[in-house]
């Protein structure tokens, strides 16, 4: 069964703000943050959604909520089905603190003193890895617990009894969640220098009978 997952990058807010980690935390949307929504609703607004997914965060629902709202393609929108399984990678020790203060405790031992320094020298899977190593409370996600999780994400996606061949499914992301499917997913030819933006939108097709590593395909990124 093949699926067409449009991952949103939830709306701005006062923690991507003022550029600290949030992760499991939760700050407030901006009025940007808004904005970010509902322009993402006005862009999806005609896509007929079989699924909602978001993570148990409010920043995640109140964009999947004004996304589901902004929609004009049925007149009776899915049931959104929250659940830790979409959160944004746990930073542990470190949330809600300066980015840039951050990634210095957990890529300076190694040389690496910036989030972009770890990630070209070291790969992206270092990033989670060092940042635990970092943590004093050791409660920072690794990159093999991180991803646990996440997969387990996809397979309730792929287990949703609604779904069917070609159905369209809406799911909330994060922005570090969104680089990381990327790195993980994408074929040459993407800038992942580039972050995604608060309310753009990626496109997978989830083959939901493969293994994990052979069934997402990359159709846009941060649109």
């Amino acid at each position: 069964m093949i699926l067409h997952l449009h991952l949103v990058r939830h709306g701005q807010t006062y923690f991507n703000r003022y550029n600290r980690l949030q992760g499991w935390s939760n700050s407030p949307l901006t009025q940007s943050g808004y904005e970010d929504a509902h322009k993402a609703g006005r862009t999806l607004k005609d896509v007929a959604f079989a699924a909602a997914f978001c993570s148990d965060t409010t920043r995640a629902e109140i964009t999947a909520h004004t996304i589901l709202e902004e929609n004009t393609a049925q007149k009776e929108q899915p049931r959104l089905v929250r659940d830790m399984h979409f959160r944004e990678q746990f930073y542990g020790y470190f949330e809600g603190q300066d980015m840039a203060a951050a990634w210095w405790a957990a890529g300076a031992p190694h040389g690496a003193g910036s989030y972009n320094a770890i990630v070209e020298r070291f790969g992206l899977a270092a990033t989670k890895d060092f940042l635990k190593e970092a943590d004093p409370f050791h409660d920072a996600e690794s990159d093999e617990e991180y991803w646990d999780r996440i997969e387990k994400g996809f397979s309730i996606i792929a287990n949703h009894p609604q779904l069917h061949e070609d159905a369209h499914v809406l799911v909330i992301s994060h922005g570090n969640t969104l680089l990381s499917i990327m790195h993980r997913f994408a074929p040459d030819g993407y800038d992942l220098s580039e972050r995604p933006l608060n309310g753009s939108v990626t496109q997978l097709d989830f083959d939901t009978s493969q293994d994990i590593d052979d069934a997402v395909s990359i159709v846009s990124y941060n649109q």
